[in-house]
């Protein structure tokens, strides 16, 4: 009867066991606060709204805050990696946090979903899948809108950083093609409080347009900058810039600005027929009745694309391994560059293994800005 009762506690213990290793560990890490809280506040806060569970197994959500900082977006992610041994990754508010999340990621051969545009290479980008437009994407909708009303000079002033370097190498072979040229090029950091040398230097120029190349509330100075010093010329913002945050930060100085933007966060003015509507209209619902109404961003809408496109691999990998395995990661990986047509708030995805951003036109809008609102003026 001991023998017996030994055996069946032994099989109970291995069941729990078994259990236990079934959960789906989603390990998250965005800057809920610092320089870029703008952007990965709406992140942390729709983790709250994502599902507990997914094709009968549980699903534990672990976040932390690397508060804007690269370094501490590194040491994170490895803790979710070594210590809560994490399935998936989800990190990178900013170009810079990606960057330093996908090395650890590539390390650990975890596949991580990054949060912000970022160009990466070898087992980085094998192991990265890139949730905000293509630089060339957006590039290529502003460069449209410039051609369209005959911007011969194009002035730009960026981040000191990956987001803003690698603006400039997507558009020098880029401008020339548009009738365009690029000049001058200034600089600044995410952290700076003035850009008054670099803005004297832009309207001494005299370009017909500015590109500013910013995220977040940063990316507002350089606009107000250049109105207090009398630039008269039309403002162009990249999809890191448009949030309330902005317009509110901007307010009448920034009017007439425009953006190339993702569609979620004027969502209502997509015509009926644009694929993210209705998604990005159930996600809208969720958030602001959790949140409150005009609380919605188009940064959080890039963690739950994450989740759209995770949840669509989930189940193709289980079918191969389980959670908590080498195995499982690397499924997971190979089915997310095998799904197609994943509809999210952003656009719709389909990832290759040479295209980790999977987007086209559908996930581009061009913006406006009318009487403090950002406006549809044109979308796929």
């Amino acid at each position: 009867m001991k023998k017996q009762f030994k055996q069946l506690a032994i099989a109970a213990l291995l069941a729990a066991a078994s259990a236990a290793q079934a959960d789906i560990n989603i390990g998250i890490n965005v800057s809920a606060t610092g320089s870029t809280a703008v952007l990965g506040g709406p992140q942390k806060n729709t983790v709250e709204l994502l599902p507990t569970t997914l094709a009968g197994e549980k699903i534990n959500w672990i976040v932390l805050d690397d508060a804007s900082d690269p370094t501490n977006a590194a040491k994170n992610v490895t803790k979710l990696v070594a210590e809560n041994k994490v399935d998936i990754l989800i990190s990178g508010t900013s170009t810079p946090t990606v960057a330093a999340s996908a090395t650890v990621a590539a390390e650990a051969k975890t596949p991580l979903f990054g949060l912000a545009p970022a160009s990466l290479d070898g087992d980085k980008h094998k192991w990265t899948f890139l949730m905000p437009q293509h630089f060339k994407l957006m590039a290529a909708g502003l460069l449209e809108h410039m051609k369209a009303n005959n911007v011969k000079t194009l002035g730009f002033i960026g981040f000191a950083d990956g987001y803003g370097e690698t603006w400039i190498k997507v558009l020098e072979p880029l401008v020339a093609s548009y009738g365009v040229k690029l000049e001058p090029i200034e600089r600044f950091n995410r952290t700076d409080t003035s850009v008054t040398g670099q803005t004297l230097k832009l309207v001494a120029a005299k370009p017909d347009a500015v590109l500013i190349v910013a995220s977040g509330a940063p990316a507002a100075m350089p606009h107000l900058a250049l109105v207090e010093k009398g630039y008269k010329g039309q403002v162009y913002q990249t999809h890191g810039a448009p949030s309330p945050a902005y317009l509110k930060i901007g307010g009448k100085a920034v009017e007439g600005g425009v953006f190339v933007a993702g569609p979620l966060l004027e969502w209502a003015q997509l015509p009926d027929s644009a694929p993210t509507k209705k998604t990005s209209a159930e996600y809208a619902k969720l958030y602001e009745g959790k949140y409150g109404a005009g609380t919605l961003s188009s940064f959080g809408g890039h963690l739950w694309d994450a989740w759209a496109v995770a949840s669509r691999a989930i189940p193709v990998a289980l079918k191969k391994a389980k959670p908590g395995t080498p195995e499982f990661r690397a499924a997971v990986r190979d089915a997310i560059e095998g799904e197609k047509e994943v509809v999210g708030v952003h656009g719709v995805f389909n990832m290759s293994p040479t295209d980790h951003f999977g987007h086209d036109a559908r996930a581009r809008v061009m913006l406006r800005v009318d009487n403090g609102a950002f406006k549809i003026i044109s979308a796929k």
